[in-house]
């Protein structure tokens, strides 16, 4: 009996190691081709926060800016333009609200290298002067604003303050804000567009504009926080230009975001944590 059942056994080897001489390869090969992971490559998003070259004068603190449609601002910005191009963007969005589902920004399509010497403005400055440099088709129009939702409430914060006899705190505040412009006034004196970027995107200028943000938070008392409310509206508006952001992502875009230089530290912060996305620092390019 031990003799048969010790045959038996080597037949049910044999027989195994003949049916896996037939099989192994295209086994092997299917086996492999299942244990591959499938690679999604990462979506890459250089947040450039720049100053408002315009000057429409809506911000609380607003800096004095030269005229960049002058030769030397001219030249300054298509340099720019190059050292950027070497991050081969896909895609460049910008601060405008779209009410298209796609958040095309249809003024581009309207655009012009001859708009450069009368548009002042970033998003034609940067924004398109990139896209058209990468021959896009499209540029992104990404912002968010809303007559429902007030995403920076500092009329509220100030009324507030003169209510309760609370200046003297909002003032530091502003004085932290004045401060920024004014080293932006004088950055402009003795720097390039290209340099005057590279520092508006140093992590430390980025903290440095966040602490203005936090420094207010504390204003408040009871249930009015009208410091922390501002802050809570101003990362709202920030959330959601990162949510339409997402929308127009895809797995391996490169995408250049250009935006006023007070959103740096949400817009990074939500890139940096957002699963599939790798944040690019700006001023690897702009040396």
């Amino acid at each position: 009996m031990r003799f048969d059942l010790a045959i038996t056994r080597l037949i049910s080897i044999a027989a195994i190691a003949s049916l896996s001489a037939f099989s192994s390869p295209v086994d092997a090969q299917n086996q492999t081709k299942k244990a591959a992971p499938t690679v999604v490559p990462p979506i890459k998003v250089m947040i450039l926060g720049t100053y408002h070259m315009a000057s429409p004068g809506l911000d609380v603190v607003n800096t004095q800016v030269d005229d960049v449609t002058e030769p030397k601002w001219q030249r300054e910005l298509a340099a720019l333009a190059e050292r950027l191009a070497k991050f081969t963007p896909t895609k460049v969005a910008v601060e405008v609200v779209s009410r298209a589902d796609d958040f095309v920004y249809a003024d581009y399509r309207k655009f012009s290298p001859a708009d450069f010497l009368k548009d002042k403005n970033e998003i034609t400055q940067i924004g398109f002067r990139l896209a058209h440099r990468m021959k896009h088709d499209s540029v992104f129009a990404i912002d968010e604003q809303s007559e429902a939702i007030d995403y920076f409430p500092f009329g509220k914060l100030q009324a507030y303050v003169k209510e309760t006899g609370r200046e003297a705190e909002l003032a530091a505040v502003t004085t932290r804000w004045q401060a920024i412009g004014k080293a932006m006034e004088t950055l402009q004196k003795r720097a390039t567009v290209s340099q005057i970027l590279r520092e508006l995107n140093e992590p430390s200028e980025i903290d440095e504009g966040q602490r203005a943000y936090v420094s207010a938070m504390n204003i408040g008392a009871g249930d009015r926080w009208l410091g922390a409310e501002l802050n809570a509206a101003w990362y709202l508006r920030n959330a959601k230009i990162h949510a339409k952001l997402m929308k127009i992502a895809k797995p391996g875009d490169r995408i250049v975001v250009v935006y006023g230089a007070g959103h740096n530290y949400w817009l990074r912060e939500l890139v940096r944590t957002t699963p599939g996305y790798e944040l690019v620092e700006p001023r690897h390019f702009l040396r």
